[in-house]
């Protein structure tokens, strides 16, 4: 039986109890519906210390939001009691549409997922720093998406205009639509979900 580490399993809980009232989409709602469900069933844990990147110094900056909503703060306490064990990552591919400062302005990090702490290629559970002022390059996949916003920032879906989810935001991505998101002058911090 494979056995799943109580600081992954409560965030994990934390998670699903924030994306499912938060999420209203009902594109996006079928899709976490289908990702936590599917995380019902324990993938192989990787154990020992992470790793991270310099833009991780804004981290403390990112997880001091500032809301008034138990479950998000609940939530955000039992990603940090994880975070030290999660290993950061650079996106190895941009083009032009990324800014300047992308490179050392952004890191992400798998929680469930392809590498992630717990490793299995069927759902990926994520989270994206950015510092202040950094634009994340266009990109696609084929996975469907469904995003957590808890910071300022904006994001794009194909040719649309920037928008603004606002903290505890949520919005949902189509399969190979091309996305984008870029920090104004905060940090940016968001949670994502794809399934295979």
């Amino acid at each position: 039986m494979i056995e799943r580490s109580a600081d992954l399993q409560l965030f994990i809980d934390a998670a699903f109890a924030v994306f499912d009232r938060q999420v209203e989409d009902l594109n996006g709602r079928r899709s976490i519906l289908e990702i936590f469900g599917l995380l019902e069933h324990k993938g192989v844990e990787k154990h020992g210390t992470g790793s991270r990147l310099p833009v991780c110094e804004w981290l403390p900056e990112a997880l001091a939001l500032k809301v008034d909503d138990p479950l998000l703060q609940h939530m955000l306490g039992r990603f940090e009691a994880l975070e030290p064990r999660l290993k950061w990552r650079r996106r190895s591919k941009y083009d032009d549409t990324a800014s300047e400062n992308f490179v050392d302005g952004h890191a992400n990090a798998v929680i469930v997922g392809p590498g992630g702490l717990e490793d299995r290629d069927d759902v990926w559970l994520g989270v994206t720093l950015m510092a202040p002022g950094v634009r994340y390059p266009d990109h696609n996949h084929a996975p469907e998406e469904t995003y957590l916003v808890l910071s300022d920032g904006e994001f794009r879906q194909g040719d649309s205009a920037w928008f603004a989810p606002g903290k505890g935001g949520t919005f949902y991505n189509l399969p190979n639509i091309k996305h984008a998101m870029r920090s104004l002058n905060t940090p940016l911090f968001a949670f994502w979900a794809l399934c295979a």
